[in-house]
């Protein structure tokens, strides 16, 4: 184990969010774990680990399945917090078996592969549209004109979420996520309290209408999905899945959408590679997501002693994984540090791995050639009109905005 007093590792330095990859690269170096006592964590930055622990059923995203916060050594969240965790610890995401296998399970039912593949048209419909006002106008933001309105838009067709009542969609996701940051300042969990509140009342009312008119979205699918032993999604749970669908289903496509074509921009002979040939769109899109992750870190629990390259880490200790830093490890990839949008053997792990792996992923990749696509076909000059503005947040990665021109 290393220590980590003179770490470049810094999630608050502006410095490091910029360009985190230097640090994970030190990381790296000095070894399989490293605790970080700024946050109480043990830092991950070895893709082999990574992927290893994302499937060890040693740990995991909660330990309340099995301990309280007392015998866990930790402090239960105050009160006044009680409106965001409820939403989010009745979402699969932050849950374990048997309460995760039974949400996934109903879920799938209602989410499944053909489903999705049925959204193909619309989602290429749409990103045409969109990139057709881009070009209309001679340019814009691509965050707000392109990479924001379709994945938000298709999530919430999916939903079954009205178009007059979408407006709120995005602030809502984003006041609740900036609870995933490490330690939120109170500020950020009054924002993620009020969003959760909000957001949760309209989906209860949203419930009661397809509970009394069904339709053929998601949200009255989930009412309507069952097993053999006839479990079903209870109220909290299917407000719960819907918010995390919304916000997993837009988060990381918008952003890799923007950081993309970020390094698109800063790599122009990546670009001109893809302009000539729009084949290599599946392969570009896979590549972008590992060279500038969109989730860089993602925590569990350690429920049950492990032990990382003799180091042991004990029960109530929380590990950090760092996504970023394993998608640059060069002993999985060639020449990590360069973007190869023809790179075949990519192991990835953006959208996780085990029993969390993002059940979105085959969507988000639907997302992103779609814009891709569009965007190479109506806009073959686009190109960046201004140096855009990282934001500050370290865990969830993406660009304030990204100008650019057309023509």
């Amino acid at each position: 184990m290393a220590a980590a007093d003179d770490l470049a590792f810094d999630p608050w330095d502006p410095t490091f969010v910029s360009d985190p990859y230097p640090a994970y690269a030190e990381l790296r170096e000095r070894g399989r774990v490293t605790y970080y006592e700024p946050t109480d964590q043990w830092l991950v930055p070895r893709h082999a680990d990574v992927s290893a622990l994302l499937r060890d059923r040693r740990l995991g995203r909660t330990y309340q399945h099995r301990f309280t916060h007392e015998d866990f050594g930790r402090t239960a969240p105050p009160p006044e917090h009680e409106p965001f965790h409820t939403l989010n610890d009745h979402g699969m995401l932050d849950l374990e078996p048997p309460d995760h296998t039974r949400i996934r399970r109903l879920v799938s039912k209602a989410f499944t592969p053909r489903t999705v593949e049925q959204l193909k048209p619309y989602v290429s419909q749409l990103a045409a549209e969109l990139v057709d006002g881009l070009v209309a106008k001679g340019g814009g933001d691509l965050l707000t004109d392109v990479a924001e309105p379709l994945p938000v838009a298709v999530i919430a067709e999916m939903l079954g979420i009205p178009e007059s009542d979408r407006a709120p969609l995005r602030p809502w996701s984003a006041d609740i996520c900036g609870m995933y940051e490490l330690s939120p300042s109170e500020d950020t969990a009054a924002k993620a309290v009020r969003a959760s509140d909000e957001f949760s009342s309209y989906l209860r009312e949203l419930i009661a209408a397809r509970r009394k008119n069904p339709g053929d979205d998601l949200i009255s699918g989930m009412i309507a999905a069952h097993d053999e032993d006839d479990d079903r999604l209870t109220e909290q749970e299917l407000i719960s899945t819907a918010v995390l669908l919304l916000n997993a289903g837009h988060e990381a496509t918008v952003n890799s959408t923007v950081n993309g074509w970020w390094a698109l921009f800063r790599n122009p002979e990546q670009l001109a590679a893809l302009r000539a040939d729009h084949s290599l769109i599946p392969t570009a899109v896979e590549e972008l997501m590992r060279y500038d992750t969109p989730l860089q870190l993602f925590e569990r629990w350690v429920l049950d002693e492990i032990e990382i390259d003799g180091t042991t880490i004990p029960r109530g200790a929380e590990i950090a994984m760092l996504f970023g830093s394993a998608n640059h490890d060069p002993a999985v990839f060639t020449d990590p540090e360069r973007l190869d949008i023809t790179r075949a053997d990519n192991p990835h792990i953006s959208f996780s791995a085990g029993i969390h792996y993002c059940i979105g992923a085959p969507l988000a990749r639907i997302e992103l050639a779609a814009s891709m696509g569009a965007l190479l076909e109506k806009a073959p000059t686009l190109r960046l009109a201004a140096e855009p503005e990282r934001k500050p947040n370290f865990v969830i990665r993406g660009l304030e905005g990204l100008n650019v021109e057309v023509g």
